[in-house]
C-alpha cells in the first residue's frame, strides 16, 4: 500500500514540469501570433496590400516593355496574392519577436557560456537573413529582370502571371536569405566540436564548387542569378570561418577556458 503513493507523487513530480513547459510554449507561440497579427493589422491599414505588391513587383514592371503589366489568370488572384504578401510581410516585420519568444523559451535551460553564444547568433542571424532579403531585391531583381528582357525576342509581349512571380519572389528571398546564414552554419559547427576550422578551411575548396551547384539548383537558369547567390556564399563561408575562431574564444566554457593555462 505504501508503494502506491509514491509511484503517484512520482508521476506528478515529472508530469508538472512538462506541463509548465507545454504551457510556457504556448504562451510564447500566442505573443509571437500576436506580433505578426499586429505587424499584419498595421500593415493592412498603412500602407496596405495593394501598394505592397507594387512595391513588391517594382523590379519587374520596370523592366518590362512600354505598356505592359501583369495579369491575373484566376478570378480571386487580385485579392488572395496581396493578401499573401500581406502576411508574408507581417511575418518578416515581426520576426524578431518571434525569434525573441524562441530566445527566451529556451535560454534558462542554457548555460551562461551558452547564452553568451546564442543570443549573438539569434540576432546575426535575423540581420543577416534581412540583409539577403534585401540583396536579392535592390539588386538581384534588377539585373536578372534586365538580363531576361534582354533575349526576349521583340515580337513577344511580356505579360507575367501575379500568382507565378509571387512563387518566384519568395523563391528568390528564401533562396538569398537562406545562403546569407552560411557564416551561422559555419560557426555552430566549429563551435559544437562538429568540425574543426582547420577542415573548415580545406574544404574551402569543395564549398566554392557546392556553392555553385546550389545557385543552379535554386536560381532561374541565367548566369546572373548563379553568380549573384554564389559569389556571395563564397565570401560568407570565408566570414563565418573568421567569426567561428571568435566565437570558439569567447564562448568557451569555464573548464575549457582554464584547461590551456592549467
Amino acid at each position: 500500500m505504501s508503494d502506491i503513493p509514491h509511484k503517484e507523487d512520482e508521476l506528478a513530480g515529472t508530469e508538472q514540469p512538462f506541463v509548465q513547459h507545454l504551457m510556457e510554449l504556448r504562451d510564447r507561440l500566442v505573443k509571437a501570433l500576436i506580433a505578426v497579427g499586429i505587424a499584419a493589422a498595421v500593415l493592412f491599414f498603412y500602407p496596405g496590400p495593394g501598394p505592397l505588391y507594387d512595391l513588391l513587383a517594382a523590379p519587374l514592371v520596370a523592366h518590362l516593355p512600354a505598356g505592359a503589366t501583369l495579369i491575373a489568370t484566376s478570378v480571386i488572384s487580385p485579392f488572395m496574392v496581396p493578401l499573401k504578401i500581406l502576411l508574408m510581410s507581417a511575418f518578416l516585420l515581426a520576426l524578431p519577436v518571434v525569434l525573441w519568444q524562441a530566445w527566451a523559451f529556451v535560454a534558462p535551460g542554457l548555460y551562461s557560456h551558452e547564452k553568451k553564444l546564442v543570443l549573438p547568433l539569434v540576432v546575426s542571424s535575423t540581420l543577416l537573413f534581412f540583409i539577403g532579403v534585401a540583396f536579392c531585391y535592390f539588386f538581384v531583381f534588377g539585373q536578372v529582370f534586365a538580363f531576361i528582357q534582354s533575349f526576349a525576342p521583340k515580337s513577344i509581349t511580356a505579360a507575367p502571371d501575379i500568382e507565378a512571380y509571387l512563387s518566384f519572389v519568395i523563391t528568390m528571398f528564401l533562396a538569398f536569405g537562406l545562403a546569407f546564414e552560411v557564416p551561422i552554419v559555419v560557426i555552430v559547427l566549429a563551435r559544437m566540436g562538429i568540425v574543426t576550422v582547420e577542415k573548415l578551411k580545406g574544404f574551402r575548396g569543395y564549398f566554392i564548387v557546392l556553392a555553385f551547384i546550389i545557385a543552379a539548383v535554386v536560381t532561374p537558369p541565367d548566369v546572373v542569378s548563379q553568380l549573384a547567390l554564389a559569389i556571395p556564399m563564397c565570401l560568407l563561408y570565408e566570414l563565418g570561418i573568421w567569426a567561428a575562431q571568435i566565437f570558439i574564444r569567447h564562448t568557451a566554457a569555464p573548464e575549457d577556458a582554464q584547461e590551456p593555462s592549467a
